[in-house]
């Protein structure tokens, strides 16, 4: 568990109704800066305004590292995926947005400025990323879970559900929203970082990605529309290097001179971008 500070950051209303005790799954009120349940399971909220509900250390390889987190946050910093935070936007509605596998929060950031009215609960399995979710926007609060348990979060509380790059519990998504409520969800498209993959050897990404997402949410949603964004970017070498950290291929760098070769980068080069961003309609 997290200690608690004297100046943690609040957790927004809506966030703080919807969240569940991971223990019992009792509603959950703040006292001080500790969430606590009726049943009196307590756990601190962070100064950031994030609160960690796992009861044990996830695996190894599993969650985002702080380094992984630095890079993420410096590269979307620079605005090269902006197209994919802005197709994001126009398709999130509703009072309570949820971002399962939120990272460091810019994408919900980018929704919840386009939603004046609207709230985010970030949830994620890496704490160093929440740190920053949690700040990254005021009216953001954070949850370190593992997203293919059963969520910490009240049934048909959420409007929309964004999941971007990240693990799909199709059965989660179906519960936390109202009905009627929409999933919006972001996946690599044809020839994403392809000059990267041929370069530095990268993971393999797939190319039926659309075709399995749709399977997976065959039940219990139906697709109402689908969309492609990107472009090319100039990556400089550093932020080839980011581009790289900030994802699975971290986890392998040591793995056949990945390292090496990122090393050995010095010119930058033209990238292309490609996402894919679907939105799905939650059944009754």
């Amino acid at each position: 568990m997290t200690s608690p500070e004297t100046t943690a950051k609040p957790l927004p209303s809506a966030v703080l109704a919807a969240l569940r005790c991971s223990v019992c799954g009792g509603g959950v009120e703040l006292a001080g800066h500790t969430l606590r349940c009726e049943r009196l399971h307590s756990f601190d909220l962070a100064r950031q305004g994030y609160v960690n509900l796992l009861h044990a250390k996830v695996a190894a390889g599993t969650a985002d590292t702080a380094e992984m987190v630095a890079a993420r946050a410096e590269f979307l910093a620079a605005g090269f995926y902006a197209p994919l935070a802005e197709a994001l936007a126009e398709q999130a509605t509703g009072g309570l947005v949820v971002d399962a596998g939120a990272g460091t929060g810019y994408y919900l950031a980018k929704v919840l400025d386009a939603l004046p009215g609207a709230e985010g609960l970030a949830l994620d399995v890496s704490a160093p990323a929440l740190r920053r979710a949690a700040k990254a926007h005021v009216r953001i609060g954070a949850a370190v879970w593992n997203l293919w348990e059963p969520w910490p979060v009240g049934s048909g509380v959420a409007d929309t559900v964004l999941n971007v790059f990240a693990p799909r519990n199709a059965a989660e998504f179906h519960r936390v929203l109202r009905p009627g409520g929409t999933v919006v969800v972001a996946s690599p498209g044809s020839g994403h970082l392809g000059e990267l993959s041929r370069k530095l050897d990268l993971l393999d990404i797939g190319e039926d990605k659309e075709q399995r997402l749709d399977a997976a949410l065959a039940d219990g949603f139906e697709l109402v529309g689908r969309r492609q964004c990107g472009g090319t970017v100039k990556l400089g070498p550093d932020d080839v290097r980011r581009a790289v950290l900030m994802g699975p291929n971290a986890h392998h760098l040591h793995r056949g001179g990945l390292a090496d070769r990122l090393g050995s980068l010095t010119e930058a080069m033209d990238v292309t971008t490609a996402f894919s961003v679907s939105t799905y309609r939650r059944l009754p």
